[in-house]
């Protein structure tokens, strides 16, 4: 079993299997057109008869075209399912699983319909069952092939036990032996604290629940990084990392996804066990909410984030309360929600890694939808939280931002330099970085981490 859990679903033999699958499949739709063809040839029909399986492929694709074209309008526009469009990338790998499925409804449609006195046999359910066993295996290869692509492009299940969520079913709940000791801390500043013989290699995951105590909002669990440094006797005043996913998603996404324990060991063991304590927090309550982590109609969202989190770190771990050592951080929608907390709560959070922010919350692409939703139709309420409007009113001298936005993600890249700008003129330190060879996926946050915690350091006092 640990051999399966362990298969790497981007590359290796699943990719190949996939490619070789999702080949067959279409092999297999057009080999059958071609035997029509074959047929309609040898009795005696037209030539444009004879190539009328070149033209079903192609009326296939076309209509998959249509049918995925306007689909991804209706939930953009309509219905508002994301706020913004799908990546292209995601749209192309798509398209060969609905062509391969229009095709295989074709298939049976040939097979199965009622044929009248014409064609006696074929409406007879035993002959065309191999056929259709036949076209089946092909449709499933062809959407094996576009799931896994279409997973290798968000980067968030790297292996079956990402997918099926058996690692993280492994992750223990947060022990006493890991809390915080009644009483004054007895923590050691990080300029006075030698790491001990006998560290750890590698940090601890855990999980709790946070919970609304002033918001009265529903989180879903939490999970904590916890280096190396934070298993030694005494603890050193560790800097504190809040995290957030991107929408739709989960707090295990920055798990699996963001490759969140891998990339914090690294880091860990190049600074001598000392790393930030990172929480991973649910701003939205579930896998398709959207609180746009404000207080509005929809909930509490920036109280939850703003007093109830802080006020739970602090009484439960041992990290450094100087709010100049917390910082805010996300992908996607989770940077908005950073770059929120940054500006609205600059005494809570001091800093913020925005990885490919959008450039305000959002709820939907057209923005009087969002504030209809959350604040009633009042633009002024809605726009005065704004990032960009908090910064134009506002100075944040001696805070700190970084951004990364993917080199193959041009909306959020024009994002980013909106943002940055308006950083700087506010008085942020403010770095802004492309990740190379990335889109809008969690290859964005997973591979700017590590640049991220490094322009962070210094303001930490994690000695390089």
């Amino acid at each position: 079993m640990d051999f399966i859990e362990d298969l790497r679903l981007v590359d290796g033999p699943v990719l190949w299997i996939a490619w070789t699958a999702g080949a067959a499949g279409l092999l297999y739709f057009l080999w059958q057109g071609g035997r029509r063809a074959v047929r309609a040839a040898t009795g005696g029909k037209t030539a444009p008869r004879r190539l009328a399986f070149l033209l079903r492929p192609a009326a296939a694709v076309l209509l998959a075209s249509a049918l995925l074209a306007g689909a991804h309008w209706a939930m953009i526009y309509l219905f508002a399912v994301f706020p913004g469009e799908l990546p292209r990338e995601v749209l192309a790998w798509s398209l060969p699983a609905v062509t391969a499925l229009l095709l295989w409804l074709m298939s049976l449609w040939r097979i199965w319909r009622p044929t009248g006195a014409r064609a006696p046999g074929r409406g007879d359910p035993r002959r065309p069952a191999r056929t259709t066993a036949l076209a089946t295996a092909a449709l499933l290869g062809v959407v094996l092939l576009s799931a896994v692509q279409i997973n290798g492009y968000f980067g968030l299940n790297h292996t079956v036990s990402d997918l099926t969520g058996t690692a993280l079913a492994r992750i223990q709940p947060l022990e006493e032996g890991l809390k915080r000791a009644p009483g004054p801390s007895a923590t050691v500043s990080l300029d006075q604290w030698d790491p001990p013989a006998g560290l750890p290699d590698g940090g601890e995951l855990r999980r709790a629940e946070i919970p609304g105590t002033r918001s009265g909002f529903q989180s879903r669990e939490a999970y904590l990084y916890l280096p190396p440094a934070y298993q030694a006797t005494p603890r050193p005043a560790l800097p504190v990392l809040v995290l957030f996913a991107g929408q739709p998603g989960a707090p295990a996404d920055w798990l699996t996804g963001g490759a969140l324990r891998s990339r914090m060991d690294r880091y860990a063991a190049a600074h001598h066990g000392l790393a930030p304590v990172v929480v991973v927090v649910d701003p939205n309550g579930s896998a398709a909410g959207n609180t746009l982590c404000m207080d509005s109609r929809i909930a509490r969202a920036d109280t939850f984030l703003a007093e109830d989190v802080p006020a739970w770190i602090n009484r439960t771990l041992d990290v450094d309360p100087d709010p100049r050592k917390w910082a805010a951080g996300g992908f996607s929608f989770g940077a908005t929600c950073a770059m929120q907390m940054v500006t609205r709560h600059p005494d809570i959070y001091s800093s913020a890694l925005a990885f490919s922010s959008e450039q305000e919350p959002a709820l939907a692409k057209e923005r009087e939808k969002t504030i209809a939703a959350s604040f009633d139709g009042d633009t002024e309420a809605f726009d005065r939280l704004t990032p960009l409007r908090l910064m134009r009113e506002n100075r944040f001298d001696g805070h700190a931002v970084y951004f990364a936005a993917g080199e193959r993600d041009p909306e959020f890249i024009s994002y980013m330099e909106v943002l940055s700008e308006a950083a700087r003129t506010a008085g942020f330190t403010v770095e802004a970085r492309l990740v190379p060879d990335a889109g809008h996926s969690w290859e964005t946050g997973s591979k700017g981490l590590p640049s991220g915690l490094d322009f962070l350091a210094s303001r930490w006092g994690i000695p390089q």
